[in-house]
Parts: C-alpha cells; structure tokens; sequence
C-alpha cells in the first residue's frame, strides 16, 4: 500500500486532484481519499487545513511515502501571494529529506506551452540543491470540460505506481522492526469502544497485539484491525489502518500518539540541529514549534552550541547543537527527524535535527 500527500498552495488544485484520484473517506484538517479499486491499494492525503496552520501540512507528510507538490501556472508568481506557500511546501520537503515525490503542474487548461516551460525553468533553479532536485514534473489538468480533458492524468498514475514499487520494496525491509504506527485520528464507537486510525509505520502490528501507547506509556490490547473496511489478521508496514484498542478511552488519546512496545517520551530536547539557508537568525529564549513524527509542542531555545562553543544565536544555513525545552510529553525514536517552526515567520519552517544522547 501506498500513502501519498497532495500538497500545495491554497486554490493549487490539490483537493480537485485527491478527488479525482480517489473516493473521499476521514475529514479532519487532513482529508483522505481512499482508492481501493486497483490492484495496488493507495490513500490520497489532502491536508486542506494548510496554509492556515502548518500541522495539516506536516500530519500528511509524515503519514505518506510520497508527495505530490502541485503548482497552478501562477504558482511561483511574485506577484501571487500563495506562492509563499509553494516555496514553504518546498522547504518542508527538503528538510524532512522527501525522498520520492512528483512535481504536478495543475490547471494547465488555463495557460499555453511557453508558460509551462517558463514555470518548468523556476522550478528547476528554485529546487535545485534540495531533495525535489530531480523530481519530474507533469503537466495536468482535471476539467473534463477542458480541451484537452483530464491532460496529464494517465501519465501521472503511471508514474504513482512507478515509484509505488520502490516504496513497497523499502517497506517491506522494515517488516523486520519492532512495529510501530502512528495515529492520526480516535473515536469511540458504540458497542466497539475506542478505534483509532493511523498508519504502520515500520514492523507487522497484529490482531491481540498486547503493547504499549505513548507517551501515555498504557499496556493496550489491539482487539481487531482493518484496512479498507475489511478486516484483516495483520499490517505490515505502509498499510493504512483502523484498529479498536482495549484499555485505553479515544478522549485519552491526541493524534500523534504512537503504538509501540517502546519509545523514548521527554519534554526536554538536544538535537543536532541544520538550520535552512531560508529562514532568519535563530536566537537563544526564543519559542519555536517543534514537530516530530505527528505530535507537535512549542519549545523555548535554551542553549546554542556551535563548534563546541556557547552561542547567542546561529545563523541561517548552519549546524548547531540546541537545547530546547517544552511543558509536554512527546514521545519519539532516536532515528526520528525533528522539525522546527517559527510561526511568526512569512516562511514558517527554520530547521530539522535528529536527538543527540549525551
């Protein structure tokens, strides 16, 4: 199975998209579009929130193996306001290390050759240097009143499923991990109880599965699993789930939590930290918004170590060390990707770093 975040500006086309390539299923501030008719299973994620808060952005990311950047012919256009938001999309990708995505040109039944291949030529100089440097870019259309009807559709699912078949190969390697999902949604539902749904992110969860739920750090049972809305014996990782969980309530329960047998839970952080070359001076007591793996938590920076030594700030472009301290549990891995925010920015992503055990 494979998860795939539609992401762009508002009015890119993003939603028109998602619908068109599956039939809508869960709506929060991220809506999933779920197709289950083909032969390889796949969940459209729209997160519809975004601009207006970043979370939706970062939810359908790090619930997805791939990203579908989606830019209108104004898209990069100074003059268009949510072209800042096409450059943050791009600086989101980058520094969660996005590995597979495509670069859809949408609305192209609005605008003629010599645009697209202008638009083509700012990306390329935009994205070079970043993880979307060698993404391939598809014109495409989803108006079927158009003159071209539905222009670029065929090509892009050729490509999906393209790229579906390294995703799958990779997530098939981590069948061999300690399994762990993230949970994206709760509800209780008469006469079944708590049901969360979420993703696998790496192992085999299975049907009475006793673990673990964090950062509560509760002994669960995981009573039945589905996907799809059939019920199935196992999930292994990449599969899309709904699971009813035994000695826990949904009020309890944020998204973000974690289904494992262990995390690392803690308010307090070190991280190694690469500060985009997009962003301003990051300055010691400053707030920043830290995002990890689905959860997210205002931190205040307490310290700033560059070089090995105490610093007041540190500069756009560089590496650092930096202590950062919160008021709430997030639980995390050593392997995962932090992300930081500072919200009060046009651009609103500053960095990524992975924890540092002292």
């Amino acid at each position: 199975m494979t998860n795939l975040a539609i992401i762009g500006a508002e009015k890119s086309g993003r939603t028109s998209l998602a619908a068109n390539l599956g039939r809508k299923g869960t709506s929060s501030d991220v809506t999933m579009y779920n197709n289950d008719k083909e032969s390889r299973k796949m969940v459209f994620v729209d997160p519809h929130g975004y601009p207006k808060a970043i979370k939706p952005l970062i939810t359908a990311l790090n619930i997805s193996d791939m990203a579908i950047l989606c830019i209108p012919p104004d898209g990069l256009d100074k003059n268009n306001p949510a072209s800042v938001h096409t450059g943050e999309c791009i600086v989101a990708l980058d520094l969660l290390g996005f590995k597979y995505g495509i670069i859809a040109l949408t609305k192209s039944d609005s605008t003629h050759m010599h645009a697209i291949d202008e638009l083509k030529k700012k990306i390329k100089l935009m994205t070079a240097g970043t993880s979307l440097q060698d993404w391939e870019c598809i014109s495409l259309n989803t108006n079927k009143g158009a003159k071209n009807p539905f222009e670029g559709m065929e090509e892009l699912k050729a490509k999906i499923n393209k790229i579906s078949e390294k995703i799958e190969a990779e997530q098939a390697e981590l069948n061999n991990l300690p399994a762990r999902v993230f949970i994206d949604h709760a509800f209780n539902v008469t006469g079944k109880g708590c049901v969360v749904l979420g993703v696998v992110k790496q192992g085999i969860s299975k049907s009475k599965d006793k673990t673990k739920i964090f950062p509560l750090d509760r002994d669960i049972e995981i009573r039945s699993i589905q996907s799809h809305d059939v019920d199935i014996d196992s999930a292994p990782a990449g599969t899309r789930v709904g699971m009813r969980l035994k000695n826990v309530q949904a009020k309890d329960i944020e998204r973000g939590f974690i289904i494992s047998d262990k995390e690392i839970v803690s308010t307090d952080y070190i991280l190694e930290c690469t500060i985009s070359k997009f962003t301003r001076a990051i300055e010691t007591s400053g707030v920043l918004h830290l995002f990890v793996g689905l959860q997210s938590e205002p931190v205040r920076v307490e310290k700033i170590m560059v070089d090995g030594q105490e610093v007041k700030e540190v500069k756009p472009g560089s590496t650092c060390v930096m202590e950062l301290s919160g008021n709430k549990k997030v639980a995390y891995s050593k392997e995962d990707r932090f992300l930081l925010a500072n919200l009060d920015l046009p651009q609103r992503f500053v960095g990524y770093g992975f924890p540092k055990f002292l």
